[in-house]
């Protein structure tokens, strides 16, 4: 008699195939980075952390958080276990989402664990890394709230779990409240397409998007009581109008700027000199090189220059929109990927702050490994906005056109993540790359679930 093998489905499951993947994909990432990289922001975010005295330069909810893990263990390690857990255990909760899985999800979770945003930057203590694992895992409680709808018990906690997630976020990037809107709209569409009532949507929607907001601002709050009570939030608040009014001049040297001239002489006369010659469309560091520009923008009070500002867009909006234009594709598409820093390894930051946390520079075989790994992307389509935004378009029409619950979950995730990324259009100030990660995890994710079910009927949304 002729040996026939079983099929492949009778000896092996898909999901747990790609559970698997996933899983040691975490792993493998947490234990080559270990225990974390750290860039200047990282030491001084650490540094509030351990004092637990914000500046607010910063969102001081990362703060606080690398100083519970400091004190778990000197440095960052906890705090990279916590973004490594938290995104890998998001996407092996995916799985769950669809009926059956096919093996295409086990092929794809393989190239998935290999890019950079998974394997590299999870081990980079950057807020931009927080904010994107918090709203991938955020909406992925909400597809569990979708396809467990009928069981409150599991729904409810689901939908808890979001809010939790949806809130640290927010809390995490100054413009993440986009995430909060999105997610209590996707939670909205979620109830009154499961319920057949779109009151009752609204009721989900209204009620999420409130608690949220409250909690988001009592957690603020709590935190700004050990702010260190610098001016930092407001001279943070002052580099936008700077570098647009900066950027408008150099574009069109014949723009007035009476309201300067009159009212704050030295800073008009700091960006005619220095500004407009040090300008740059990659980032606005560069006009920190001046320094009667710093000691002119300090001493002028916020209103002004806001003022200033807004009667430049308001008389010259074609110039505004152009010079928005073109920062804009520097941090979407960096025409230089370079000048972007695309990627981060090893252990540097201010020196102060690094003997003040006990620190020092590292850069070693294992850094210069990574970075040869890294290296190896840059200027491809795995390091590129441009593509995953494509690719998250692409998903976002299948699940529109499928429509199962879980799937409005997934397709919330990807506009929140496309609005966070065009809101960039606004407050773009530089071009690097690691603003916009949160775009390129939320195309991964959407096409792992697409990968693991590819039927567009509607279907069952979930399993039993």
């Amino acid at each position: 008699m002729r040996f026939v093998p079983p099929p492949l489905s009778s000896v092996a499951n898909p999901r747990a195939a790609a559970a698997a993947i996933l899983a040691l994909g975490g792993l493998a990432s947490y234990a080559v980075n270990f225990p974390g990289a750290l860039s200047y922001d990282s030491y001084v975010q650490l540094l509030e952390g351990r004092t637990a005295s914000y500046g607010n330069w910063h969102p001081a909810i990362m703060s606080w958080m690398l100083g519970i893990a400091d004190a778990l263990r000197p440095g960052a390690a906890y705090f990279v276990l916590f973004d490594t857990a938290l995104v890998f255990g998001a996407l092996v909760c995916l799985l769950w989402l669809p009926r059956r899985v096919s093996w295409t999800a086990v092929g794809f979770a393989a190239v998935a664990v290999c890019l950079p945003q998974l394997f590299l930057f999870q081990g980079i203590v950057w807020k931009d890394v927080l904010f994107a694992d918090a709203c991938l895992a955020g909406f992925v409680c909400l597809g569990y709230a979708a396809a467990r709808w009928n069981d409150k018990r599991r729904r409810f906690a689901a939908i808890a779990g979001a809010a939790v997630l949806v809130v640290l976020a927010a809390l995490a990037r100054q413009n993440g409240a986009i995430v909060l809107t999105c997610a209590a709209a996707t939670l909205g569409a979620i109830a009154a397409q499961t319920e057949m009532r779109r009151r009752i949507g609204i009721v989900y929607g209204v009620a999420f998007l409130s608690t949220c907001a409250m909690a988001a601002i009592a957690v603020n709050a709590a935190l700004q009581l050990r702010s260190d009570g610098s001016d930092s939030a407001v001279a943070l608040f002052k580099i936008l109008p700077l570098y647009d009014t900066v950027g408008m001049k150099k574009a069109r040297p014949d723009l007035s700027l009476g309201i300067l001239d009159s009212q704050a002489p030295a800073l008009a006369k700091a960006i005619r000199r220095d500004g407009v010659r040090l300008f740059t469309p990659e980032r606005n560091d560069t006009l920190a090189r001046s320094a009667p520009l710093r000691t002119a923008l300090d001493n002028t009070p916020a209103p002004i220059l806001v003022r200033q500002w807004f009667k430049l867009m308001r008389r010259h909006p074609g110039t505004y929109l152009v010079l928005r234009a073109e920062l804009f594709r520097w941090v979407f598409a960096a025409p230089d990927p370079w000048q972007c820093h695309p990627y981060f390894v090893g252990e540097f930051g201010d020196p102060a702050d690094m003997r003040a946390l006990g620190m020092r520079p590292r850069y070693d075989r294992r850094d210069a490994m990574l970075e040869r790994y890294a290296r190896a992307f840059v200027g491809t389509p795995a390091l590129a906005h441009p593509a995953f935004a494509l690719a998250a378009l692409l998903a976002l029409a299948a699940l529109l056109q499928r429509r199962r619950p879980a799937d409005l979950a997934m397709a919330g995730l990807l506009v929140a993540t496309l609005l966070f990324t065009l809101s960039f259009f606004v407050i773009s100030i530089a071009c690097d790359y690691r603003y916009l990660v949160a775009l390129d995890l939320s195309a991964i994710a959407a096409a792992l679930y697409l990968s693991a079910d590819w039927q567009m009927k509607r279907g069952p949304h979930g399993p039993l």
